[in-house]
């Protein structure tokens, strides 16, 4: 699914939040950076956070 930048910078920065506050990581790295990290996560699409679109009078849940 493509997102917007602004939903991908949304979904990164949150994800960043979560690991520097503990969360376990979800992909081998050797980075220490939450927002890189994240990022790798993103990009390896393993990230466990969804975007809810609101079209007209219909909700997409990507």
């Amino acid at each position: 699914m493509k997102y917007t930048r602004y939903e991908r910078a949304r979904i990164v920065g949150a994800r960043a939040l979560q690991v520097s506050m503990g969360a376990p990581v979800l992909v081998k790295t050797a980075k220490i950076d939450p927002l890189e990290i994240a990022l790798e996560e993103f990009d390896a699409d393993r990230v466990p956070i969804t975007v809810k679109r609101t079209i007209g009078h219909k909700v997409e849940v990507l």
